[in-house]
């Protein structure tokens, strides 16, 4: 697994510790593959024990939210706030409301937050929260009755330069509403301790746009630097028709792509004429979910009912943008032999190890989730600017900023890898090295 003894050592020590979570050993097995490299050229960091103090969370809180629903019944959920690493800024990650919430999950995504915001280049630190509310069928009136009962405990916890919370899935501009009209009121403060508000409440424009924008930018850096191309004419296919999904074909299609298939929980549309991208962001203002629906308006395509079905459609790029784990092997083993020559992906964590093996092994490009969908942690750095400075910037200047960080992300991924492989392409162990170097410098300039 690793060449290092000291990494074996320390993730037999963690396999055991945390035997529980595979999410979280999973995004840190991938991580330390990269680390390899670097560990014994650098002995400083066997010294200073730094890959044992950044695979531990640097506070955890857990808690109880109780709430009354519509029927007057008193409900009881679990919730959690994971501050992973504030070496290099506050904590910034997001929030979630999701029955699939736990430690595992939470500990996962704030470790990879962690170096996905050092690649932005932003000051932000890496943090996770969220609890196992799902605010699927449920009222406006208990959605935000739940959301200002999570932030009368986390308020205590967070802040503008401790930890600024965002959404993530299940938690949208309304329920960030919430939590933030809540935190202002206890605080008596017009701060900016969130980030993914409303508009008028101090959001940034672009915001919604910002992670599947930015990875469409990411995948343009890719096809220019290995391929000598541009998006014009590829056939992509993307999994996942909310936030990411969605945006990422608007900019894909805009840069001249055609959008062949796309996927939500209730199946899969293929359309080789081409998805008709604005039916399906109308039917989503109306509808949870939308692949069942499109075929009425466009008889000629193809409906499927499972949402794997995706990965066996021909393809050049795929863009896995729904949830973690979702391209398995025999995904991977398809792609490959239907032409797919690049995956980049838009959720966190969406192939699995072996899949990604797999992709390297047979030449096809990818783009690891902490640099490639790292868009919307990036406008909501650029939003925490915003409101410091009192700024409200304008659609077009926030995009050029975003452009020009992903550009930059890829830069230092690129460049990482050339130095520490010779391979100009291995965006992976690029990534992890790039993003770990600001944390582990900054870790060392502030001691133990």
């Amino acid at each position: 697994m690793f060449n290092s003894t000291y990494l074996i050592n320390v993730y037999a020590d963690l396999s055991k510790r945390y035997s529980d979570q595979p999410e979280f050993l999973q995004a840190v097995e991938e991580f330390l593959e990269s680390i390899d490299l670097l560990v014994d050229q650098d002995p400083r960091i066997q010294k200073n024990a730094i890959i044992e103090r950044i695979l531990e969370p640097e506070r955890m809180i857990k808690f109880r939210v109780s709430w009354v629903d519509d029927s007057g019944k008193v409900q009881v959920n679990r919730a959690m706030r994971v501050q992973f690493n504030s070496a290099i800024g506050p904590y910034k990650g997001g929030i979630r409301f999701h029955h699939s919430v736990n430690e595992s999950i939470m500990k996962f995504l704030a470790f990879e937050q962690t170096f996905k915001n050092s690649l932005t280049c932003l000051p932000m630190g890496g943090a996770k929260g969220g609890s196992d509310f799902d605010p699927e069928g449920k009222s406006d009136n208990e959605i935000m009755r739940f959301c200002q009962n999570y932030i009368l405990e986390l308020y205590r916890h967070i802040g503008p330069r401790m930890d600024v919370p965002a959404g993530d899935l299940g938690v949208g501009a309304r329920e960030i509403g919430y939590l933030y009209g809540m935190y202002k009121r206890i605080e008596n403060e017009f701060s900016g301790t969130f980030t993914s508000k409303g508009i008028e409440s101090g959001g940034s424009l672009g915001r919604a746009e910002a992670t599947g924008y930015g990875l469409c930018y990411f995948v343009e850096e890719m096809l220019r630097e290995f391929k000598k191309t541009d998006f014009k004419n590829k056939k992509i296919i993307i999994s996942g028709a909310g936030k990411v999904g969605s945006m990422a074909a608007e900019k894909a299609i805009e840069l001249g792509a055609k959008v062949v298939a796309i996927s939500d929980i209730s199946g899969v549309i293929h359309d080789e004429n081409g998805i008709d991208i604005e039916l399906i962001k109308n039917l989503s203002k109306v509808n949870t979910v939308v692949m069942d629906k499109y075929k009425t308006y466009h008889p000629e395509a193809i409906f499927s009912p499972n949402p794997v079905d995706i990965w066996q459609i021909p393809c050049d790029i795929a863009l896995p943008c729904a949830t973690q784990n979702e391209i398995y092997l025999d995904s991977a083993k398809a792609l490959v032999a239907n032409g797919c020559y690049l995956v980049a992906e838009g959720a966190n964590m969406p192939t699995t190890i072996e899949a990604t093996r797999y992709f390297r092994e047979h030449n096809v490009l990818f783009g690891p989730g902490k640099a490639s969908n790292a868009g919307g942690v990036a406008v909501s750095g650029l939003e925490m600017t915003q409101n410091a400075t009192f700024q409200n910037w304008s659609f077009e200047e926030v995009d050029k900023k975003l452009h020009e960080i992903m550009k930059k992300i890829f830069k230092r991924a690129h460049e990482a890898s050339l130095t520490y492989t010779g391979k100009p392409d291995d965006l992976i162990t690029g990534a992890n090295i790039a993003g770990f170097m600001k944390v582990y410098l900054a870790m060392l300039q502030q001691g133990v």
